[in-house]
This record gives structure tokens, C-alpha cells and sequence, in this order.
């Protein structure tokens, strides 16, 4: 995958790949993510897609590869550096939504010029302050999880199937939380299995071509919204 012009490189990985239980997942993979772009990540079932971003994460060990992270090679990205929303939600079911954000700020700290409360109300969720999280539709946790988002001082952010189980109204709200994350020098990794419009910011795509029972392979191609 070329990189991108003229934009500083936030993210390098080289040669990475994930075994399970001595099959390859995905790898080796190269690709680069600069500040200021979202690279969708789509293969088909099985391709790896979310096992990429959990491994990115942290929360798998990749098998080999190198990562770098601002032109200097770590053994894994910052904690500080990284945002992770996956599949599931990750809210304390007994805390109120407004709580949920205040322990998340406890623990990764706050982006600047934001409170859990503003938060809330920009995804929507304002009047929802007190109710435990475990008493809010899929939609409604998803939304929650975008506010921690917004809340998170990182720089990538790690979006797994970020338009599931929202309305129209949080596909855009999706949108727009991108669009100013990456006016703002950020960049993010966004699974995608194609089945949504790609958001409306400058996008480059990796292609996980091994599918079901493949070689761990990668195409990519190269798009500008």
C-alpha cells in the first residue's frame, strides 16, 4: 500500500500476521495510516478484520511484524495513543451513562475542551444521565460508546462495525464524530462488510483477501471522498 502525500504517518505495520492455532488469520500485512484519514478495513467472514483491530488494541499478540506508531518502532501502540469501540459495548450495566463516562475519563483521561456531560448530549443522550446502561436499547449503548469516544484524548481510533445497530440519525452522528476527529489530526481503522456508505472523509481501503479458509493475502486500493 503506497503512502499517503504530504501527510505525516501516524501508524507503519510491517509484516504483520496472526496465527490460531497454527492457521494463519490474516498476514503479513503492510500498510501505513496517516493523520487526517480513516483506512476501512473489509475482507470477507473470517478474513480477520476484527482479530486486526483487537491485535492493534493490544488485546491479542500478534505472531510477528513490527508497528510503528510517530516514526518509532514499539513492541505495541501507546495505551494513550488508541481508542478501541468494538462489538461490545464495554459500559458497567449497573452505572448511569453519565457515570460510565466519568469512570472511562478516570482511566484514559479527557480530550480537551470536552465534559462527560457535553458528550452525552452531542450523541444524543442527554435526559439518559441516571439510567444504568444495562436498561438502554443497542442503539442507545452505541451511542454511549461514541460519547467515550469523544471523550478519548487518542489520535487512532479503532472502530469495529462502528454503524451497527444505528438509525440513520447515528450513521450520520458517526460520520460527523469522524470528519471532526480527523480535522483534527486523527485517523482511525473502520471494519466495514460494505454494507454502508463509506463516511464522507478522505478514505483509503484494506483488503483482508483471505476469507474463509484462504492464504492471508491483502489487496488494497486507494480512494478519495
Amino acid at each position: 500500500m503506497n503512502e499517503p502525500a504530504s501527510t505525516p504517518l501516524l501508524l507503519t505495520v510491517s509484516r504483520l500476521r496472526f496465527d490460531r492455532n497454527a492457521e494463519c488469520v490474516f498476514g503479513p500485512l503492510d500498510f501505513v495510516v496517516a493523520a487526517g484519514e480513516a483506512l476501512l478495513v473489509t475482507g470477507g467472514n473470517g478474513a480477520g478484520k476484527t482479530t486486526l483491530l483487537r491485535v492493534l488494541a493490544g488485546l491479542l499478540r500478534a505472531g510477528d511484524g513490527r508497528i510503528g506508531w510517530c516514526g518509532q518502532e514499539c513492541p505495541a501502540l501507546p495505551a494513550d495513543a488508541i481508542a478501541f469501540v468494538g462489538h461490545h459495548a464495554g459500559h458497567k450495566a449497573d452505572l448511569g451513562a453519565l457515570d460510565n463516562l466519568r469512570f472511562a475519563v478516570g482511566l484514559h483521561g479527557c480530550r480537551a475542551g470536552i465534559t462527560p456531560a457535553a458528550a452525552l448530549a452531542d450523541v444524543g443522550l442527554a435526559g439518559y444521565e441516571d439510567i444504568p446502561s444495562g436498561r438502554l436499547s443497542a442503539g442507545q449503548r452505541k451511542r454511549l460508546a461514541l460519547a467515550r469516544l469523544r471523550l478519548a484524548p487518542a489520535r487512532l481510533w479503532l472502530l469495529d462495525e462502528p454503524y451497527a445497530n444505528l438509525d440513520r440519525d447515528g450513521m450520520a452522528l458517526v460520520d460527523t464524530l469522524l470528519a471532526r476527529h480527523l480535522d483534527d489530526g486523527g485517523a482511525a481503522l473502520i471494519t466495514t462488510h460494505g454494507a454502508y456508505a463509506p463516511p464522507p472523509v478522505r478514505t483509503r481501503t484494506l483488503w483482508l483477501a483471505r476469507g474463509e479458509g484462504g492464504d492471508g493475502g491483502v489487496d488494497s486500493d486507494e480512494a478519495t471522498a
